[in-house]
């Protein structure tokens, strides 16, 4: 009975390894947008993304949560699966700043040039 359900878990995360790529791509983008916008490099600045990832954080850290996490296990599922969501959408407002990145890093040019100013 136990393989059984290891085997539907298992099948269960390979169906959604497209939504833990999007969370993985949002984290690992997000510092290098931050300091390119501090640094000017890169305009229009996401307010979105920055929205986004501040309210992923602030549910990290409430003491309000959905479910308590005195609750252990589905405290820590509830804080798991929302902040999740929320990264998804942090990586849906990063696209911007990937396809920016990407055309820069490849023309091998300043990354600065290539952006279109307000």
């Amino acid at each position: 009975m136990a393989r059984l359900r290891g085997g539907f878990l298992v099948a269960r995360l390979r169906r959604r390894a497209h939504v833990l790529g999007h969370i993985g791509r949002a984290l690992r983008l997000f510092l290098p947008m931050t300091r390119d916008v501090l640094l000017g490099r890169f305009r229009p600045v996401p307010w979105g993304a920055f929205l986004w990832m501040l309210a992923a954080l602030a549910y990290l850290v409430s003491p309000l949560d959905l479910i308590p996490d005195m609750l252990v296990l589905l405290g820590l599922v509830d804080d798991a699966v929302i902040v999740g969501w929320l990264l998804t959408r942090v990586d849906r407002r990063l696209a911007g700043y990937r396809a920016w990145r990407e055309g820069g890093s490849a023309s091998g040019e300043g990354r600065g040039d290539e952006t279109p100013r307000p």
